[in-house]
């Protein structure tokens, strides 16, 4: 199982409670902003502890609540991609691209920059690219730190029409190719019909 995930934690005046049950493919968490989903996000990836539960992706546990387990965030070794890019400003693209790269273990540079169409960019600054050029560049750097999983937090918003498609289109190649376990944040019902091979909502 890709994500076994069973989650509460209380938010200020909020509770938020979730549970995924999900096979390979990409799972897409759906529901309205503001309902918890990034922070679902979070708690998978060990930025924010839950209150109880528990996480494990392709079999291994992360995170169990009533053990007291809770594996460091570099540990977990989580490909998140957050709504913004946060592209360092001050390296390159090929830079970014390489930051946090395991040396020698995981995807091939050259063929995941073919994949992701995006060796035009390399030698080009952060504030020169578009916001789907920038987006491309923030999943590749997530993908060359040889992650275990990815977490994919509304990687379609604020893009136009075109971008909007383009990104699409990168994720499903994702989604069919790198057998990787995807979780994705949405709201827009489109989008999770399309891409996910389950939707949980929230």
């Amino acid at each position: 199982m890709s994500f076994d995930v069973d989650l509460t934690k209380r938010l200020g005046e909020a509770e938020i409670a979730c549970r995924i049950e999900a096979g390979e493919g990409l799972t897409v968490l759906f529901g309205p902003s503001g309902a918890g989903k990034t922070s679902v996000l979070n708690m998978v990836a060990g930025l924010v502890e839950p209150d109880a539960g528990h996480v494990r992706v392709a079999g291994e546990t992360l995170f169990d609540g009533g053990a007291g387990l809770d594996v460091p965030v570099a540990e977990r070794r989580a490909g998140y991609v957050f709504q913004e890019p946060r592209l360092f400003p001050h390296l390159r693209v090929r830079s970014n691209l390489l930051y946090g790269r395991r040396a020698d273990d995981g995807l091939d540079v050259d063929e995941t920059i073919a994949l992701l169409g995006i060796a035009h960019l390399l030698d080009r600054w952060p504030r020169t690219l578009s916001g789907g050029e920038a987006r491309r560049v923030a999943i590749g750097r997530a993908l060359l730190s040889d992650p275990r999983f990815l977490l994919l937090d509304e990687p379609l918003s604020s893009l136009d029409r075109a971008r909007r498609e383009e990104i699409m289109t990168l994720i499903e190649r994702l989604r069919d190719t790198m057998k990787l376990p995807i979780l994705m944040v949405t709201h827009d019902r489109e989008e999770a019909a399309r891409l996910g091979t389950r939707i949980v909502e929230i």
